[in-house]
């Protein structure tokens, strides 16, 4: 019987999971006019950030060792621009969604399923960023905040696309499986996904000589059944390769 129902908690979690794929939107960051910024949407679809700025909860800034560093966002016309001051070689942010809940007419309403007769799915949703700006002296750990995170085995990048990179899958400071891996978040959002292996491991292709932008997403049960039926995190890692000398 136990078993009965953790198969049937793992079934209910998975198809809001795909309900929630959907829909999904993340943050990322990437230069727009020569200044960073925190930009929220998927794929091509680069949506209203400044909107969603009230939503930030934090934004942290690194060394090139972990080491803190203070930063800032800022609104500037409609970008939402991060401060730069202090050249953090790291820079996290986090974004708590809210809850969503799809009608039977496949309409995403930002409220609860207790507020929405006869719902499809529900889920409370938090997204995460974090952006590799300069080169690491020391492979990047769990960051605070950041409890789905996607981070690099190693504190060296690859210098060519098309090399491989070897990733972890953190949720709450720990590796988890079964993670949902998107190589290419803004060129490819509706690729096929790698699932992280049992010790939060994935080793991908870097696809692109300048920016990419992989995204992981993992869902897991609600803690407000009343409320919504999962709670989906979606986490995005990006960085730049540099154009190859002529």
């Amino acid at each position: 019987m136990k078993q009965l129902k953790r198969i049937a908690l793992s079934l209910a979690v998975a198809a809001s999971c795909a309900g929630g794929l959907a829909q999904a939107h993340g943050i990322w960051f990437a230069e727009r006019s020569t200044q960073l910024a925190l930009l929220y949407g998927v794929g091509a679809d680069d949506l209203d950030a400044l909107k969603r700025l009230p939503l930030v909860a934090r934004m942290d800034g690194y060394d090139a060792a972990g080491k803190p560093v203070a930063t800032s966002l800022k609104a500037d016309g409609r970008l939402v621009l991060v401060d730069l001051v202090n050249q953090p070689a790291v820079v996290a942010a986090v974004l708590d969604n809210g809850t969503w809940t799809k009608t039977p007419e496949g309409k995403w309403l930002k409220k609860g399923k207790d507020e929405v007769p006869n719902a499809v799915a529900s889920e409370h949703t938090f997204k995460y960023a974090v952006h590799l700006r300069a080169p690491l002296t020391a492979p990047l750990g769990a960051l605070p905040g950041q409890v789905l995170q996607v981070t690099p085995v190693s504190a060296e990048l690859p210098k060519m696309m098309g090399e491989p990179i070897k990733l972890r899958v953190l949720y709450q400071g720990k590796p988890v499986a079964g993670a949902k891996v998107m190589h290419d978040w803004v060129n490819d959002p509706d690729g096929t996904p790698v699932l992280s292996d049992k010790d939060g491991y994935v080793t991908l292709k870097v696809r692109n000589q300048g920016l990419n932008v992989i995204v992981a997403i993992h869902a897991v049960p609600s803690d407000q059944p009343s409320k919504y039926n999962s709670v989906e995190h979606l986490a995005s890692l990006s960085f730049v390769l540099p154009h190859l000398p002529e």
